[in-house]
């Protein structure tokens, strides 16, 4: 009889926590929602790290993270601080005979923590230092190390922010 009631428990429990498991997928399942990030919507930006042009080569990733949420129709489509990385383009540092530092970084996309991939245009980053030829070339008859007077130097700050534009309609399911 003990065996009998036992087993009997051991069957009406494992109904009940599958049908409770069903029921928290089923509320999940409910609580996503769909939602449309439209193209020319404006995305702001904000470097996560100092990049030097003379630290870095072109292909290098730079770390750019969203620097406010992304609200469509009350619903958060990007959030604050979703990583977002972008590619140099062009790194020149600065050199002798007053030559400035280059360095150009282009943003194409934002992965999403789910897997969506969210196009991106107009997020290109260039920056540029002073340039110094005319000052170094000009004393360079007078004084002759002139030539080693280098520009300055090209650097991306942290915390410095760019706006990207969303490319093309992209559906994305937020919870």
């Amino acid at each position: 009889k003990k065996d009998f009631i036992r087993s009997f428990l051991c069957v009406f429990m494992k109904r009940q926590l599958l049908m409770l498991l069903m029921s928290m997928m089923g509320v999940t399942i409910f609580a996503q929602k769909e939602v449309t990030v439209n193209a020319g919507t404006i995305v702001p930006l904000r470097v996560t790290n100092t990049v030097a042009a003379a630290n870095v080569k072109i292909g290098d990733k730079v770390l750019f993270t969203v620097s406010r949420d992304i609200n469509i129709t009350g619903i958060t489509a990007i959030p604050y601080g979703t990583s977002v990385s972008g590619r140099v383009t062009l790194a020149k540092k600065s050199s002798w005979w007053g030559t400035k530092g280059r360095l150009s970084v282009n943003i194409t996309e934002i992965l999403m923590p789910n897997g969506i991939v969210i196009p991106l245009e107009n997020g290109n980053v260039n920056i540029q230092g002073t340039n110094r030829t005319v000052l170094s070339v000009c004393l360079f008859p007078f004084i002759w190390p002139a030539c080693f007077i280098c520009g300055s130097k090209a650097e991306l700050q942290a915390g410095y922010e760019i706006q990207a534009n969303v490319a093309s309609n992209t559906k994305l399911i937020v919870e």
